[in-house]
């Protein structure tokens, strides 16, 4: 392993073990291999509005993933990975 890389690693550790003894807040969340909107969609063979009426949010918030103008967050990054394995049950559910 890098040096550097095996740095960044400690230095997370660290950063967690102070998150977790609470001597710091909690920084940005983000999650390792966001799955994409478009590409989701794409395979459910689903247009943006039929995509967004499955995910519940509007095709103005879709469009902006897709477009790259905003990210999804915390539940709505969920709903993606979810979408992105198991796209029967979101369908189900809808």
């Amino acid at each position: 392993m890098k040096d550097e890389l095996f740095n960044e690693l400690v230095e997370s550790v660290k950063e967690g073990g102070a998150y977790l003894r609470g001597e710091v807040e909690p920084g940005a969340i983000h999650f390792a291999g966001e799955p994409d909107p478009r590409e989701i969609r794409a395979r459910m063979g689903l247009t943006q509005e039929e995509f967004a009426e499955v995910l519940c949010i509007s095709v103005k918030t879709l469009r902006n993933w897709e477009q790259g103008r905003r990210e999804p967050s915390g539940p709505a990054m969920r709903l993606l990975q979810i979408a992105a394995k198991h796209p029967e049950v979101l369908i189900e559910a809808a």
